[in-house]
């Protein structure tokens, strides 16, 4: 008797510690993700209102610029998502605030997350052509048929997430709120849908990226490889010198590669973690408690990456877009060549076309 009048109370205390080691409200996601977006919100608006600033000034003139400009609007949404999720994660929002974090900011946040991977692979295909076709230009058809390849883009991609919007409507019935639980029964199943398109986009965008740059170092070996046997067949003049063609061409080298870069840290960790996340949460007899806290933990830490697109995007603006670097620099006052130590110089080809031939400019 005294025995199983004591297991109530020794079970209700293992389920406690179950409770408060397995809960996802601990330090990392009340304070250090909310000081860490803190900080990304306050330094991408600043560098974001620039980029606005700037593209303002840049005519439409080629595909890459266009392209650009669209994930310049995307990144700024993205921006003002930030201080929602913070007062979110925090635990300092409201009921209501809540509720719109749910419906319409982080449909916004992944709206313009897939915005921008979808325009990273457009990139990857322009910075290809350019690289093999350096030499062939653009013209006003061309430019309009990018234009109207954008909004097709974010009109398919807005239609695809309003749904998300309306089907979470459901009254939330405790003050911890989780999405899904607003969510109608089509709410849950379009959001499915959504989930697997977004996959879809992904991976696509994924192999795009990765064949284009594979077609873009053999094409810059190759024309290395000339340029270097083209200037050791040339004789030195008595007391010249030659200039070594991979010093001058390394670092513009390295530039076209910037993309890619900043598309493998931003994307592809959240994507790989989000396969295991998504299992957790549907098929939960497969996980125990503190397995699935691992698992959101590890997307919660991956989606962080996915937001530093924001901060990260402007530095292909300045180190592949020469407008833009142009733009900056005169609006600023300083000289045209100021950080040509680090850009390449002012033959680099900033658009991310072939580095070691092409013309230069955003084109």
């Amino acid at each position: 008797m005294e025995r199983n009048a004591t297991s109530p109370t020794m079970f209700s205390a293992n389920h406690s510690h179950t409770n408060s080691t397995c809960s996802r409200d601990n330090v990392l996601k009340t304070v250090v993700f909310p000081v860490l977006y803190s900080f990304l919100f306050l330094l991408g608006l600043l560098l974001n209102a620039v980029a606005v600033w700037v593209f303002f000034r840049i005519p439409s003139k080629s595909h890459f610029i266009i392209y650009l400009k669209n994930i310049v609007v995307a990144d700024v949404i993205m921006t003002f998502t930030f201080p929602f999720k913070v007062l979110a994660d925090s635990n300092m929002a409201s009921t209501g605030l809540r509720i719109f974090v749910c419906r319409v900011s982080s449909v916004l946040f992944y709206l313009t997350m897939y915005i921008s991977i979808l325009f990273f692979g457009l990139i990857s295909i322009d910075r290809c052509r350019k690289t093999i076709k350096p030499f062939r230009g653009t013209n006003a058809a061309r430019l309009a048929r990018r234009k109207l390849l954008s909004g097709a883009i974010w009109t398919f991609l807005l239609l695809l997430c309003l749904p998300n919007v309306i089907l979470t409507c459901k009254a939330p019935t405790s003050p911890k709120i989780k999405c899904s639980d607003l969510k109608t029964e089509a709410g849950l199943y379009w959001h499915e849908v959504v989930n697997h398109v977004c996959q879809v986009i992904f991976w696509g965008n994924l192999v795009t990226v990765i064949v284009c740059y594979t077609l873009i170092t053999k094409e810059l070996y190759k024309s290395y490889s000339r340029t270097k046997a083209h200037v050791g067949s040339c004789r030195v003049p008595s007391g010249g010198t030659v200039r070594n063609p991979g010093q001058s061409k390394r670092k513009m080298s390295a530039n076209v590669f910037l993309v890619l870069a900043v598309f493998f840290v931003c994307f592809v960790p959240f994507h790989f973690a989000r396969v295991p996340y998504t299992m957790s949460q549907t098929r939960g007899v497969l996980f125990d408690c503190k397995l699935k806290l691992f698992f959101f933990q590890l997307k919660e830490s991956t989606l962080f990456l996915s937001s530093l697109n924001s901060l990260l995007d402007p530095l292909i603006y300045f180190f592949l877009c020469k407008s833009f670097r142009n733009t900056l620099f005169k609006t600023l006052r300083l000289p045209s060549g100021t950080c040509s130590w680090i850009t390449g110089g002012g033959s680099d080809t900033d658009t991310g076309s072939t580095p070691l031939r092409g013309p230069s400019g955003c084109t």
